[in-house]
């Protein structure tokens, strides 16, 4: 019996539709706008005002600071995950404003995502010259 390829079977195909793709252009658009507006040098909370009122503009619908489960196999802590901005109920959206996004800040987002069982996040640092953009996928 000859053995199969399973390289083949595990390669992206160059087309491969990204989750929720539409959604998070849309969102990323929306940070560019404030970057360019703003630039860098606020603190993370103008920038999280200004991210709301183009949502807004955009018609996508979210929510601010709300409480989401966490899971823990099968316990729900008693504590709650607070993300900055929540959209559609299908990406978390996390606003910095630091010199530079870390592997910290993107291994916190990687925890929020498991334990809140979201799939799509991205994180937004509006603290450098160029916004600097993370998305992340469970």
């Amino acid at each position: 019996m000859k053995p199969q390829d399973y390289t083949r079977l595990t390669q992206k195909k160059k087309n491969t539709k990204w989750l929720y793709k539409t959604l998070t252009e849309k969102i990323i658009g929306a940070a560019i706008e404030v970057h360019q507006e703003l630039g860098c040098g606020f603190l993370e909370y103008v920038y999280e005002e200004a991210l709301c009122y183009e949502l807004n503009l955009k018609h996508i619908s979210f929510e601010r600071q709300k409480d989401i489960d966490i899971y823990y196999k099968d316990l729900i802590i008693p504590r709650k995950y607070i993300p900055d901005i929540l959209i559609e109920n299908k990406v978390i959206v996390e606003v910095k404003a630091t010199q530079a996004l870390t592997e910290i800040d993107e291994a916190q987002l990687l925890n929020y995502l498991k334990a809140t069982k979201i799939r799509i996040g991205l994180l937004l640092n509006f603290g450098t010259k160029s916004l600097e953009i993370k998305r992340k996928i469970l």
